[in-house]
């Protein structure tokens, strides 16, 4: 099977290795800069579960244009856009595109763009991050990678696909209700990511403090309010189930949202909280909590 990844960062680069490690047919659509350091380098794991070097296969836009069996995803939401011209032409009318990325409202860009039946549902659940030479350092026992049909379907085409990530050094999942999956990272990420960035903490400290912890639960009631507003797919006790997550989480535990404000990168307001909150407008629905944590990351991009 032929994968093409978009990307090598610290997501997309991880799985991209540990399939390369394993033998397949991987390749990667980066920009010019990283493709010149992954060329003098290697790409380069440092992991809980093994380091690896390999050399990888290489293109930019443009270059060696055919169809891919599957497309991998993992940039950041608010590069969506601009990543979809440069992988579209490796998408023929069979290729699968498994998106990554965090929050839902990217599946109805992907449909709108590619069509309904090229679209798989995906997420995953790393901690990695590049360091200074590029490496990629991934350094808890957690890399998950879950996919599976949209539809709930095990199909010709994603036992094929479940073929050739099995037996990786990385865990890839097959999901029987990946919609449902999806929408229950998504209102996970939404609290860490929200009460980490707000309170610019690490979850332990957060969840040590009355207020911190009152706010961390109201941050997943209002959240899991506006997604059964619209009928997603949310279990009965999916707010019982992320709390006790987030109380078993490592007390220095930041989200990937939270770092990349420390680093002074953008971040993925509108794509977590601009769309909740628009739902909650439509609905009528109060969300005070969301509504500071919004404010929040829009005053930050602002400065």
């Amino acid at each position: 099977m032929k994968i093409l990844i978009v990307g090598a960062g610290a997501v997309g680069g991880y799985f991209g290795g540990r399939l390369i490690e394993k033998g397949e047919d991987v390749t990667f659509l980066v920009r010019e800069k990283r493709k010149q350091q992954l060329e003098e380098t290697g790409l380069v794991l440092e992991s809980v579960h093994g380091d690896v070097t390999v050399k990888p296969h290489l293109i930019q836009t443009g270059e060696n244009v055919e169809a891919y069996d599957a497309v991998l995803l993992s940039m950041k939401a608010y590069h969506l856009e601009g990543a979809i011209e440069d992988f579209r032409p490796y998408v023929g009318p069979e290729t699968m595109i498994v998106p990554l990325l965090n929050g839902i409202s990217h599946i109805d860009t992907l449909v709108d763009t590619f069509g309904e039946s090229n679209v798989l549902g995906g997420l995953c659940f790393i901690e990695s991050t590049l360091n200074e030479q590029g490496h990629i350092v991934q350094t808890s026992p957690i890399h998950d990678l879950i996919f599976g049909e949209r539809t709930g379907e095990k199909t010709e085409r994603i036992t094929k696909l479940q073929q050739a990530f099995n037996g990786t050094k990385a865990n890839f999942v097959l999901s029987e209700n990946i919609n449902r999956d999806m929408w229950h990272k998504y209102l996970f990420i939404s609290t860490l990511s929200g009460v980490t960035s707000l309170f610019r903490s690490p979850i332990g400290p957060i969840r040590d403090d009355e207020l911190g912890a009152s706010t961390i639960q109201n941050t997943l009631d209002e959240a899991a309010s506006i997604m059964r507003s619209i009928n997603a797919p949310l279990a009965d006790d999916i707010v019982e189930v992320n709390w006790g997550k987030l109380q078993s989480m490592a007390h220095e535990m930041k989200s990937s949202l939270q770092r990349d404000m420390e680093k002074g990168l953008s971040v993925e307001g509108d794509h977590f909280y601009g769309y909740l909150l628009g739902i909650a407008k439509e609905k009528e629905i109060a969300a005070p909590t969301l509504e500071k944590i919004y404010a929040n990351l829009r005053i930050y991009e602002k400065q």
